[in-house]
């Protein structure tokens, strides 16, 4: 999932530029996701989840036609980014604001950093600079950094190597730990890096275990999505 952010002062059109890229994305064939970055609640007092959530109630789920959740407490870019991708398999996530992020942005004012790949009017943008501008996005966009700062792919850190990606001068596949997400760890949210031995040691375990199993829903399991969870407090020391 590639991230990019839509950045720039109050009533530049981020909004405006944020549903032009979407439309566009998905025209192309992509599957997209969009996050928006506010600075107050979104709840509406008096709301019948506004008052589950003033009653005490950690998380409230909006259940219709659409589906929601608010919890009760703030979450960062990463924890976000970690939980979209658990939920639903996207190509693109288009943040709206989020300006102090690593990674991609279009900045439709004054505001520039060195993960800036654009600079344009958002309302002013022609239907040929609007491709033009999502054609950028697909080059020089990437996915999650996995902070691990493991220097394989050349740079000292992971935001050096992000900094570099997003002024075009490399491709996010020269990052190791990316090509090796077909087994991930993570712990509390958090990746834990595992090396070539380690994942084909858990994904040959895993695959073994799930063989010796039986159900409509393991038919065909080596095509699917494996998720196991380990709950905290249920871990039992055997050592």
């Amino acid at each position: 999932m590639k991230i990019i952010s839509v950045v720039g002062t109050k009533d530049t059109g981020k909004t405006t530029l944020v549903v032009k890229i979407v439309k566009e994305l998905v025209n192309r064939g992509f599957k997209v996701g969009t996050m928006k970055h506010m600075h107050q609640s979104f709840d509406i007092e008096g709301r019948d989840t506004w008052k589950h959530k003033e009653a005490g109630a950690e998380l409230v789920i909006g259940s219709a036609d659409e589906t929601f959740f608010l919890i009760n407490q703030k979450l960062d870019i990463e924890n976000l980014l970690t939980r979209t991708e658990c939920l639903l398999n996207l190509d693109y996530m288009v943040i709206e604001g989020l300006k102090y992020s690593n990674y991609a942005k279009i900045s439709v004012s004054s505001f520039e950093d060195e993960f800036t790949i654009a600079k344009v009017n958002a309302k002013e943008i022609t239907d040929e600079g609007l491709k033009e501008l999502v054609d950028l996005i697909e080059k020089r966009a990437y996915g999650m950094l996995p902070y691990m700062d493991c220097k394989d792919c050349g740079f000292e850190n992971c935001k050096d190597m992000a900094k570099a990606a997003a002024m075009g001068k490399v491709s996010e596949q020269v990052c190791v730990m990316k090509k090796m997400k077909d087994i991930e760890l993570k712990v509390d949210g958090k990746p834990v890096p595992l090396n070539p031995f380690v994942q084909a040691f858990v994904q040959n375990t895993t695959i073994g275990m799930l063989s010796s199993l039986r159900g409509e829903t393991l038919k065909d399991f080596q095509t699917k999505k494996i998720e196991l969870m380990i709950k905290g407090g249920t871990i039992e020391k055997t050592y």
